[in-house]
C-alpha cells in the first residue's frame, strides 16, 4: 500500500480504491482518451472530500471530479485521484415547489430529479440525452444542455447556489453579486472589464472556455454561472442549489420531413418565433429504420407544449403550416412520443457507426454556431470533410445551432491521427468565421481545449489562466483540462490496443472478425448505466440489481479493453478482474439490442470464458449446467426421471447434490418430465393430415426433458392451423415426422447420422466452446436433410432460437450451413404468421401480463407475437427486463440474490400488480421457473394459452 492509499484510507470514511479495476473503469469516459488514475475515492460527504483534497494537496497528487463519466472531452479522466459521486453523494437533498428550486447533490442522475419535480409539475430543464445516467455534478461541470435549451436554456441559466470546495480546502457559498468568490477574483476581472465586453461570441451555445463574462457588473456578477462549464478545474462540488420549471400538462411532438440535412437546418431558425420547447434535427444515416417517420431524408424534431392536449396539438400543428416540408406527422400519444424521441437519444451511440459498419468517433461533437448560421456552416463543413476524405452525419440541436457529429477518423495509425488534428484545427477556424463556439454543450477538455486561442485569442486564453490561478493556484484539480492542455492527440485510448487482431473463435461478423474492434464498440455513452427501462428495456439487469460500473456492460467493456492494452491488466484472459466483473452478467444479450452501438457482452463473456479456463479445470456449474443437456438425455434413455425427482425431492441429498454441482442452496431443482417430448410424439393418437407448409418443430432440451407440455401444446396450435409438423431427425436413423408429411419430405427427413440436435446454448453460455463447436457441427449434418427442403424450423424456446440465430453462425463462422439454418429458424408465433396467414386463433379475452423474453427482445423480436397476442384478445403491455434466472445464471452458487432482484426489478411487480384471472405469460423455461420459484406463480408459453383454446 502506497502512502497516498494509506492516507485516504486513514481519513476518509468513503470507499478508497486502488485496486485493479477499479481503477481500470476510470481511465476512459466517452471520450477518444484514456488516462490512468493512482486510485479512486467515493466520498461519503462534502467532509471526505476535503479529506482527499487536503491529502492530495500535501503530495502535489491530482484530483478529478467525475460524474457518470460520459463526457465526451475526456475532462473526467485523470492520472492522480478520481472522485465518484455517485455511490454515496447522490441525494436529493430537497424540493421547495413554492419556490421551485431544488437542493441537489453532485452524484444525482438527472432522471431522478425529473421524477421527483413531476409530481409538482415541475422540472429541470436542461436534458442531455443521457439524461438516465448522467449527473448533476458533470451537468453542471460541462454546463450540459440538452434538447429543451432552446426553451428553457443551459444548465448555467438553471443553477441559483453552488457548494464548492477550493484544492486549498476553503468552503464557498457561489451566487450573485460577488457571493463566495475566491480572494483575488474581483480584482482581476475588475481590471479586464473591457476584454470581457467584447471578447466573449453571443450565441446561445457558447459553452468553451470559463464563463467570466458572467461577472460584469450588468450581468450581476454571477459567481455560480461564471463556475458552470469549469470542467471541474476550480473547484469541487459539493452541493447545488437549482431552478426548477414548469412542465406542460401537454405535449405534441411534430415531426418535419426535409430532403436532407441542409434543408432542415435552414428552417430551424424559422420556427423559433412560434415558442417551440425543442428544435431537434437528425439525417437518414443515424435512423436504423424510417418506419413510423414521414418521409424525407432528414427530419426536425419540434416539442410543442399546452395545457391540454388540443392546444398543444394546436401548436404542433401550426409547426407544420409554417415549415415548409417534404412531409411531416403530428403525435400527441405520450408513447408514441418516447419511440420517436427514442431515435433522437440514442443518435449519440448510433453515429459511432457508418453505414458501412466502420467506425466513427467524437472530437468534433458539438460545435455551435448562430442559429441563422447553421446552414452555411453545415455546407461549409462538409466540404471540408470531403477535403480530408472523412465521413460523419450531423445532428442535434438545430434550433440552437448545436452538431453533433461522429467521424471516422482513423485514430490507430500515425498518419490517421495526423489527419485527425489537421482537420480539428481547421474546422476550429471554420466555426470561428461563423461566430461560433467550438463547444457547444459537452466542454472542451482535451479534445477543445489546445484550440481556444483560435477562438478567444492568446489574450483571452492568458486570462483564463490567470482566473485558474486564482481559484487553483497550485494547479490541483484536473490539470490539463480548459488551460496549459494536453495535444489533442495525446493519450487516445486506441493507441494501447494490439495492433494485430486476437485470436478468438467466434467470428465477429460486424467487425471484421477482430476482438479489439468488438470491444472498442462500447464508447462510454453509459445507456446500460440507467436504473431503470423503460418500456420493454433489458439492458442492464446486472447493473440495475448491484449499481456497481463493474457489473455494467460499460464497465465489463472498459476491463476488456484494459486486458488487451495490457498496462493495468497484466495477465491477459486469466485476468480475475475480467473474470470476475463478467461473473455477474446474465448473457441476456440485451446489450445486442439495446446498446446504441450493440455491444454483445454475453458474447464477449462466452469468448472470455473459453480462454480463461483453457487447458484448466472449470468450476462445478460449468459442469452440471453446461452440460446439462447430455446429463438429461442420460436420464432419459436410462428412464429414471421418478428416481431422480424423488431423490431431488429429499432434501439432505438434493443440498449434497447442489453443493456438488455448484448450484446455490437457495434453488429448487427443476422435475424432469416423466415422458418426454419425442416419446409422447412417437406414441401420440394422430388427427387427420394437414395439407398446409411442413414446418420442423425443433425438441429444445427444455422442451424435450423438463416441459414437454408447451411441446404438446405447440403441436395442437400449428396443426389446428394446417400446418403439417415434423420433429428434425433423432437417434437411431430415423426421422420422426407427422401423418401429412409427403414421400418426398420424409425421404429429406430421414436421419443420415446418429445423435440428436442441440443448439449448443448451454455450452456457449459457460464458455465451453470447443464442446459447443463439436455439438453445432453435429447438429448441422442431422440437419443437413432439413437444409435440403424449404420447411422453416420452429424453435419455442427463446434462448434456443436465439443461439440458432446468433451464435451458432458466428461460432461456426467457416460452415455455410450454419448461416443456412440461422436463416430458417422461426418464432412460434412467426411460423403462424408467415405459414399460415389466414388462421385466426381461438380467442383468449383476458388480459395478460408477465414479459417479454430477453432473447426474444434483444435477438429475435416480438413483432409477431404481439399480432398474435391482440389477435387472440389477449390485452396488456409485457414488461420488460430479464427474470434473472437467465439459464445457468440464477442457479449457480453465489448469484441467487442478484437473480432475485433482477426479477424484482420489473417481472414480479408486474405479476403481483396484475388484475385477477389475468395470464402470465412466460415463453422461456426460466422465465417459467422464476415465477415458479420466487412468486409461486405458473407461467405460461403462449402456444400453452392457445391451446387450451382450442378446446
Amino acid at each position: 500500500m502506497t502512502d497516498l492509499e494509506a492516507a485516504l484510507r486513514r481519513d476518509v470514511r468513503g470507499e478508497v480504491g486502488f485496486d485493479t479495476t477499479s481503477r481500470a473503469l476510470t481511465t476512459m469516459d466517452a471520450s477518444n482518451y484514456r488516462r490512468v488514475p493512482l486510485g479512486v475515492v467515493a466520498p461519503r460527504d462534502a467532509d471526505d472530500v476535503a479529506a482527499v483534497l487536503e491529502v492530495c494537496r500535501e503530495r502535489g497528487v491530482p484530483v478529478v471530479a467525475r460524474g457518470g463519466g460520459t463526457s465526451i472531452a475526456g475532462q473526467a479522466t485523470g492520472t492522480g485521484v478520481v472522485l465518484d459521486f455517485t455511490r454515496h453523494m447522490n441525494r436529493l437533498v430537497g424540493i421547495d415547489p413554492e419556490a421551485r428550486t431544488a437542493v441537489v447533490q453532485p452524484g444525482l442522475v438527472l432522471d431522478r430529479l425529473q421524477d421527483a419535480a413531476a409530481p409538482h409539475g415541475l422540472r429541470f430543464g436542461p436534458d442531455p440525452s443521457t439524461h438516465g445516467r448522467c449527473t448533476l455534478g458533470g451537468m453542471i461541470g460541462n454546463n450540459s444542455c440538452g434538447s429543451h435549451s432552446v426553451a428553457w436554456g443551459t444548465t448555467a441559466d438553471s443553477v441559483r447556489e453552488l457548494s464548492v470546495l477550493t484544492a486549498r480546502g476553503r468552503r464557498l457559498r457561489l451566487g450573485r453579486e460577488w457571493s463566495g468568490a475566491p480572494e483575488g477574483l474581483r480584482e482581476l476581472v475588475d481590471g479586464e472589464l473591457a476584454r470581457l465586453r467584447t471578447g466573449f461570441p453571443d450565441l446561445p451555445r457558447r459553452i468553451s472556455g470559463y464563463a467570466l463574462d458572467a461577472l460584469l457588473p450588468e450581468k450581476g456578477a454571477d459567481v455560480a454561472r461564471s463556475f458552470c462549464g469549469s470542467e471541474g478545474t476550480l473547484g469541487v462540488l459539493t452541493e447545488a442549489v437549482v431552478r426548477l420549471v414548469e412542465s406542460p400538462r401537454a405535449r405534441a411532438l411534430a415531426v418535419l420531413g426535409y430532403t436532407d440535412e441542409a434543408g432542415a437546418a435552414e428552417a430551424a431558425a424559422g420556427l423559433l418565433p412560434l415558442g417551440p420547447l425543442t428544435v431537434e434535427g437528425m439525417a437518414v444515416d443515424l435512423v436504423p429504420s424510417t418506419e413510423g417517420l414521414p418521409r424525407g431524408g432528414a427530419w426536425l424534431f419540434v416539442e410543442t407544449g399546452g395545457d391540454t392536449e388540443a392546444e398543444a396539438r394546436a401548436r404542433a400543428e401550426a409547426v407544420v403550416r409554417a415549415a415548409d416540408v417534404v412531409d411531416a406527422l403530428v403525435v400527441t400519444d405520450p408513447a408514441g412520443q418516447r419511440t420517436l424521441w427514442r431515435i433522437r437519444e440514442d443518435a449519440s451511440g448510433t453515429a459511432t457507426r457508418m453505414p458501412d459498419g466502420s467506425e466513427a468517433w467524437p472530437g468534433w461533437e458539438d460545435c455551435a454556431v448562430p442559429p441563422a448560421r447553421l446552414g452555411g456552416y453545415l455546407r461549409d463543413f462538409r466540404r471540408l470533410l470531403t477535403a480530408h476524405e472523412l465521413r460523419g452525419t450531423p445532428y442535434g440541436h438545430f434550433g440552437d445551432g448545436c452538431i453533433h457529429v461522429r467521424i471516422d477518423f482513423d485514430l490507430l495509425s500515425e498518419a490517421g491521427v495526423a489527419r485527425f488534428r489537421r482537420f480539428s484545427e481547421e474546422l476550429a477556424d471554420v466555426v470561428v468565421a461563423h461566430g461560433g463556439s467550438l463547444s457547444g454543450e459537452h466542454g472542451d477538455g482535451q479534445a477543445r481545449a489546445e484550440l481556444l486561442p483560435r477562438m478567444y485569442g492568446p489574450e483571452t486564453v492568458a486570462l483564463f489562466e490567470r482566473a485558474k490561478a486564482v481559484w487553483d493556484p497550485d494547479d490541483l484539480l484536473n490539470p490539463g483540462m480548459l488551460v496549459r492542455p494536453a495535444p489533442l492527440d495525446a493519450n487516445l485510448r486506441f493507441s494501447v490496443l494490439p495492433r494485430e487482431p486476437v485470436d478468438v473463435e467466434f467470428g465477429y461478423p460486424s467487425d471484421g472478425g477482430d476482438f479489439s474492434a468488438a470491444v472498442r464498440r462500447c464508447v462510454g455513452v453509459a445507456k446500460c448505466r440507467t436504473t431503470s427501462v423503460s418500456g420493454a428495456g433489458v439492458m442492464c439487469p446486472s447493473f440495475r440489481a448491484t449499481g456497481d460500473e463493474a457489473h455494467s456492460t460499460r464497465g465489463r467493456a472498459r476491463l476488456l479493453h484494459e486486458m488487451l492494452a495490457g498496462e493495468l491488466v497484466t495477465d491477459g484472459w486469466r485476468s480475475t478482474e475480467v473474470r470476475d466483473a463478467l461473473d455477474l452478467c446474465l448473457s441476456c444479450k440485451g446489450c445486442r439490442s439495446d446498446c446504441p452501438v450493440e455491444v454483445d457482452m454475453a458474447t464477449y463473456k462466452a469468448e472470455f470464458l473459453h480462454h480463461h479456463y483453457e487447458g484448466r479445470r472449470r468450476p462445478a456449474a460449468h459442469y452440471a449446467m453446461g452440460w446439462l443437456p447430455v446429463w438429461l438425455r442420460w436420464a432419459a434413455r436410462a428412464r429414471v426421471a421418478p428416481v431422480v425427482n424423488a431423490l431431488a425431492s429429499v432434501r439432505p441429498l438434493a443440498a449434497v447434490a447442489k453443493r456438488l454441482g455448484g448450484i446455490a442452496g437457495e434453488r429448487e431443482v427443476p422435475r424432469l418430465a416423466g415422458e418426454t417430448f419425442s416419446r409422447w410424439w412417437r406414441g401420440r393418437r394422430r388427427g387427420p393430415a394437414g395439407t398446409g407448409d411442413l414446418v420442423v418443430l425443433w425438441p429444445d432440451t427444455f422442451t424435450e426433458h423438463l416441459s414437454p407440455s408447451v411441446g404438446r401444446a405447440a403441436v395442437r396450435v400449428l396443426e389446428a392451423a394446417g400446418l403439417r409438423v415434423a420433429l428434425p431427425p433423432t437417434l437411431r436413423g430415423r426421422a420422426v415426422v407427422g401423418d401429412g408429411t409427403s414421400r418426398s419430405a420424409l425421404a429429406l427427413l430421414t436421419a443420415r447420422r446418429g445423435g440428436r440436435v442441440c443448439c449448443g446454448l448451454t455450452y456457449v453460455s459457460t464458455g465451453q466452446l470447443d464442446r459447443a463447436r463439436a455439438v453445432m457441427r453435429r447438429t448441422l449434418d442431422l440437419m443437413a436433410p432439413v437444409l435440403e427442403t424449404s420447411a422453416p424450423v420452429v424453435v419455442l424456446e427463446p434462448s434456443c432460437a436465439a443461439a440458432l440465430r446468433t451464435d451458432l453462425p458466428e461460432l461456426l463462422h467457416d460452415d455455410p450451413r450454419a448461416a443456412r439454418l440461422a436463416a430458417r429458424v422461426l418464432t412460434f408465433a412467426e411460423a403462424l404468421e408467415r405459414h399460415a396467414p389466414d388462421w385466426t386463433p381461438p380467442q383468449v379475452n383476458l388480459p395478460a401480463v408477465g414479459q417479454t423474453h430477453c432473447h426474444q427482445h434483444a435477438v429475435l423480436g416480438d413483432a409477431a407475437d404481439r399480432r398474435l397476442r391482440e389477435s387472440a384478445g389477449l390485452t396488456g403491455e409485457l414488461s420488460g427486463g430479464c427474470c434473472g434466472l437467465a439459464g445457468n445464471f440464477g442457479f449457480e452458487d453465489g448469484h441467487y440474490e442478484v437473480s432475485a432482484a433482477c426479477a424484482e426489478d420489473q417481472l414480479l411487480p408486474a405479476v403481483r400488480e396484475a388484475p385477477d384471472g389475468a395470464v402470465v405469460l412466460a415463453d422461456g423455461f426460466s422465465c417459467r421457473t422464476q415465477l415458479e420459484q420466487l412468486a409461486g406463480v405458473r407461467g405460461r408459453h403462449l402456444a400453452e394459452v392457445l391451446a387450451e383454446r382450442l378446446e
